[in-house]
């Protein structure tokens, strides 16, 4: 079999023969994953890729959003399951979610949200994505149970990807909270690399013999449905493993300490000749298990946003009335303007939170396959959240958080976690580079080094590039394109003033991040896959200002009540973020009297822990 152009570049540059292979089936599988989606709907005609690429700016494209909210009698119903057991202190037996709550749940239609069935169907993400902020701002690990279930766990592949026998026997099941699920991909030595999977199955008569451990697996209980990614004759596939009642000589759950998704059942499942029926091979017409993984992940990275802007809002819950209440020499710190800015501050992150879910929510429903915009939203989010919880509530708090029944204290680790989960961030970051660049490199890089690799040099000299100058010239006319001819875009009329200052910034920087995209690939060439900071970093620049984008529009599309200035102020923080600034004496005067709003309408002070006073 000959080598793809991936491969040989990969080889190139240094790498192995193991690793280019590796990175080939990565690539494979996910330009599997965008076949799966209209042209129009790919990643390359997404809002994201346009920002950076198109000539004409598609601002109209930011306001993706579905406001609509049915009032359902279910949801709340949901919600308000919750809300009863947390009262009667009846959420949690043995430290995990009671099966009497998880029963009352399933009974009350939460597993089956996002489950198509015949006389039911499903809620669109626009209103999931909504409602699970609700959720997590009640309880998280009951929101992330049902993100999980219902993402990232066998519902997405079956009814995705699914054949009606699978989809008859088991989305019933998934709907009505008698199969909770989850997907089974993490091993000891296969994490971020896919490629790098062990278990594996055979096929022996019925069935398929599985053989094989997995990892921090979420949401694994007895009687349930796993899917499972092993190799099958060296390629990647996914089994629907029903989960046994019961440990037996063949399958094993295995118990492991782990400070976060302490409420979950996050454990490993160890599989020794485990028999299970061949009809549970979820068959692709093109494509693999990694396909069917990947397809999943974009729908749990909205879903963490979703989770951490519901507990941001907490953690703004719980400082309103602290800031209140505490008092040193002789007043409030609600009256104190370190304290006014951190809340400011994290009234930002939350509204440009539920601005992202919402953008990213309103394109999957719209039928985008949503890569780069649910990277960012998943990377924002779980950012947000990290330093909201360190920086911003537990520095309020002072010692009063680490006290049982404090936010900080009980969930520091779940907190914390997110950073790692559906990608960790970093790795994100280089993902969303690496799709950002996907067609312009096929594009412009692809020939040269296809050239190079003709000649078999790893640089070219002057002469080589005048003796093959019609390979370089359109990348050269694309250049000068892009220097002195103007680009285009919908400027944002009827903006208030102090948000059109943020989109006419972000548009700006935007239009001319294409040039330094492609400048970072002319640098390095086969080296940039080398080149892990550099690629972050910009990644990082892009994302923050396509954030400052949906925050502006949110807030445009929902100009009431302070959703302005607490957009404003989003807006200044990301700009310093880019920027690498500090805040100037006015971004401070304005998170310090967004804060000063905040604490004055707040009254209660029933959350304190723990009062000191006589």
């Amino acid at each position: 079999m000959s080598k793809s152009f991936a491969e040989t570049a990969m080889e190139l540059s240094g790498k192995t023969a193991a690793e280019s292979t590796s990175i080939g089936k990565v690539d494979t599988a996910d330009d599997q994953v965008e076949e799966l989606f209209d042209d129009k709907h790919q990643t390359k005609n997404s809002p994201a890729y346009k920002t950076v690429w198109n000539r004409e700016f598609p601002t109209r494209d930011f306001f993706e959003f579905d406001f609509y909210r049915p009032n359902s009698i279910m949801l709340n119903n949901c919600l308000n399951i919750v809300r009863q057991f947390k009262n009667e202190d009846k959420l949690y037996d043995n430290g995990k979610l009671s099966g009497e709550l998880i029963t009352a749940l399933a009974d009350g239609g939460y597993f089956g949200l996002l489950v198509p069935l015949p006389n039911k169907p499903a809620l669109s993400f626009s209103e999931f994505s909504s409602f699970l902020t609700q959720m997590a701002r009640i309880e998280p690990s009951v929101a992330g149970m049902c993100s999980i279930h219902s993402c990232i766990g066998s519902v997405d592949p079956i009814k995705t990807f699914g054949n009606d026998y699978q989809k008859g026997k088991y989305l019933p099941g998934l709907s009505d909270g008698t199969l909770l699920s989850a997907f089974a991909l993490t091993e000891p030595c296969a994490g971020s690399d896919l490629t790098a999977l062990k278990t594996c199955a055979r096929i022996d008569g019925d069935d398929y013999v599985l053989n094989g451990t997995k990892l921090f697996i979420t949401n694994v209980h007895y009687g349930g449905l796993v899917s499972v990614a092993c190799h099958i004759n060296s390629k990647p596939q996914v089994l629907l493993v029903e989960i046994p009642d019961g440990d037996t000589h063949t399958f094993k759950i295995g118990h492991y300490k782990i400070h976060a998704l302490t409420r979950l059942n996050n454990n490993s499942l160890i599989f020794t000749n485990h028999r299970v029926p061949k009809e549970n091979l979820i068959q692709l017409d093109r494509g693999d298990g990694l396909t069917v993984a990947y397809h999943g992940l974009n729908l749990g990275r909205i879903s963490l946003c979703a989770n951490a802007s519901g507990c941001m809002k907490t953690m703004l819950d719980s400082m309103l009335p602290w800031a209140s209440y505490r008092s040193t020499y002789g007043q409030p710190i609600k009256n104190r303007e370190l304290v006014q800015e951190r809340i400011g501050k994290l009234a930002g992150y939350i509204f440009s939170s539920d601005a992202l879910v919402a953008w990213c929510s309103g394109l999957i429903d719209k039928g985008y396959r949503g890569e780069l915009e649910c990277i960012i939203a998943k990377t924002f989010g779980s950012e947000c959240q990290k330093e909201a919880a360190i920086d911003l509530c537990m520095k309020t708090h002072g010692g009063r958080s680490f006290l049982g029944g404090h936010i900080i204290g009980d969930n520091i680790h779940d907190l914390l976690a997110p950073l790692i989960y559906e990608g960790e961030g970093d790795m994100l970051n280089m993902a969303f580079f690496k799709s950002l660049v996907k067609e312009h490199g096929k594009t412009f890089f692809e020939p040269v080094g296809q050239l190079m690799s003709n000649l078999e040099k790893k640089s070219l000299s002057p002469m080589d590039i005048v003796k093959n100058y019609e390979t370089f010239m359109p990348y050269v006319n694309w250049m000068v394109k892009e220097a002195f001819l103007p680009k285009s875009g919908i400027r944002p009329m009827g903006f208030n003033a102090d948000l059109a200052k943020h989109t006419n910034f972000a548009i700006k920087e935007l239009q001319k991040s294409g040039r330094e995209v492609s400048a970072l690939m002319r640098k390095h060439q086969l080296r940039l896959a080398d080149r892990q900071c550099s690629m972050s970093i910009l990644s990082r620049k892009i994302q923050n200002l396509i954030t400052i984008m949906a925050t502006v529009c949110y807030a445009s599309a929902k100009p009431y009540g302070m959703n302005v200035q607490i957009a404003d102020v989003s807006c200044e923080n990301l700009k310093n973020r880019i920027t690498g600034r500090h805040p100037t004496d006015l971004q401070i005067r304005k998170s310090v009297s967004l804060g000063e709003k905040l604490c004055f309408e707040q009254a209660s002070q029933e959350s304190i822990l723990m009062k000191y006073e006589a």
